[in-house]
């Protein structure tokens, strides 16, 4: 019995060990997968606040009416036609004294008769600037341009559906806070009065607003403010950074881990392309405006010094996340393609890099990712500033998602553009998705066929 003493001792130590470290293994566990609904939670709460707050955006209140394009009132009679033996300078002149008299034209007038024609009997007094100041200052001009587009529409009727104003639209959404007193308020009495009648009546209701998709930012009109132009100047810069980034990221990895020998220089390149990886972006932007817009005397908030900027951003990454990838391809692999004649180039190019292209693609989505999403680099470069048009190509002036989400994110009636913001987050990360999609199709069917 004492002989079996130290040994029952040990069992029962060696038990009472394993018990801790079985113990510890789940309450590890339970912390793993604490922390991992943690995450899950909070992003869950991030995607959910910008959604709640961004859709609402997408619908916007519109007022459905008839026009009645009196001749009496748009006295410009038919656009000129070119005679046979006019001179093409006259012609011209007069096609543009034509159009200066359909702009002198009151289009507010028109506007005011179509809306007083659906107010109520007891707002029939209304004050022609309570009338008109419900209508998004811009459709004037928008209802400008159909004429001028169609010439023949004088003298008709037409229904037109027509952007309410940026604080009807709060209004009648409730962003505003109806209890304040008048003078705390946006929107006059009359022009609440003839909002919540004309909103009651179905005039004015919740339409799918197309236009954020496809009008420019307006200062002057922001109830049509939108997103093409700073979609544009995104995927431009997309396309520069992937033309870029990605062939000269991919190459120069290839290069430091399959053919540069191991020497000083070689380690002086790889410890600063690891510092890159971690400078702060907004040096990136320095760098940028001092050699692109200052040296190279490139064109101030294009597209293209943008996707340069982002480029000289992104390589770091991309070479980084690609050395990782071709690490990670058996050295088997190499061993068998030399011992069966094959040169060191055509081992990379026809044994290695295949294996590895599908982590090359996940490299490429983690750098165009971050790039996509960057801001102040973009800052720096000129790209906060106001542009009111698409551009046409990668040198015209634009601006960005993320530099548009923060222009609005400051606007004084945040009331409005608060949904905004988060509508053009919500477009940001579909763009991003949509781009991470195309990049992960493609690397499933490369591992298929490999």
């Amino acid at each position: 019995m004492s002989a079996s003493a130290p040994v029952d001792g040990q069992l029962n130590a060696v038990r009472a060990s394993l018990k801790r470290r079985h113990a510890q293994e789940r309450r590890f566990q339970v912390l793993g997968l604490a922390a991992i609904f943690a995450a899950l939670a909070m992003v869950a709460v991030l995607f959910g606040s910008v959604l709640f707050k961004g859709v609402p955006a997408f619908w916007q209140s519109t007022l459905h009416l008839e026009i009645s394009l009196n001749a009496d009132v748009i006295d410009v009679g038919q656009p000129p036609v070119q005679k046979a033996n006019q001179n093409p300078a006259e012609f011209q002149a007069e096609l543009t004294d034509w159009r200066r008299a359909l702009a002198r034209v009151s289009w507010n007038k028109i506007l005011e008769n179509a809306v007083r024609g659906v107010l109520p009997a007891d707002l029939a007094d209304a004050k022609t600037r309570d009338i008109v100041g419900i209508v998004a200052s811009g459709e004037r001009y928008a209802l400008r341009d159909m004429v001028l587009e169609d010439p023949n529409l004088i003298g008709q009727t037409i229904e037109v559906d027509l952007l309410a104003d940026a604080d009807v639209d709060n209004w009648l959404k409730g962003n505003i806070d109806r209890s304040l007193g008048q003078s705390r308020q946006q929107l006059s009495t009359g022009e609440q009065e003839i909002a919540d009648a004309l909103a009651e009546k179905g005039v004015i209701t919740q339409s799918f607003n197309s236009g954020i998709f496809f009008n420019v930012d307006s200062r002057s009109s922001p109830a049509s403010a939108g997103l093409a132009g700073a979609f544009m100047g995104s995927l431009y810069m997309m396309l520069v950074v992937i033309m870029l980034a990605v062939p000269i990221g991919v190459a120069s990895a290839i290069y430091l881990e399959e053919f540069a020998p191991t020497n000083r220089f070689t380690d002086f390149i790889e410890v600063n392309i690891n510092n890159l990886a971690a400078v702060p972006s907004i040096v990136f932007g320095l760098l940028g405006a001092s050699i692109f817009i200052n040296w190279m005397h490139l064109p101030l908030s294009a597209p293209l010094v943008g996707g340069l900027v982002l480029t000289l951003m992104t390589l770091p990454t991309i070479i980084i996340a690609t050395r990782g990838t071709l690490r990670a391809i058996p050295p088997s692999i190499r061993e068998a393609a030399l011992g069966l004649g094959a040169s060191r180039t055509q081992m990379v190019f026809h044994h290695v890099l295949p294996l590895a292209i599908p982590g090359i693609l996940t490299a490429t989505i983690i750098g165009v990712a971050q790039a996509l999403g960057e801001t102040a680099p973009l800052l720096l470069i000129g790209m906060n500033a106001f542009v009111a048009s698409v551009p046409a190509s990668p040198m015209d002036q634009a601006t960005a998602l993320p530099v548009q989400i923060y222009l609005w994110q400051g606007n004084e009636n945040f009331n409005f553009f608060e949904a905004r913001t988060n509508a053009a987050i919500i477009v940001l990360l579909g763009l991003m998705i949509s781009l991470n999609a195309i990049a992960i199709l493609l690397r499933q069917r490369i591992e298929r066929r490999w």
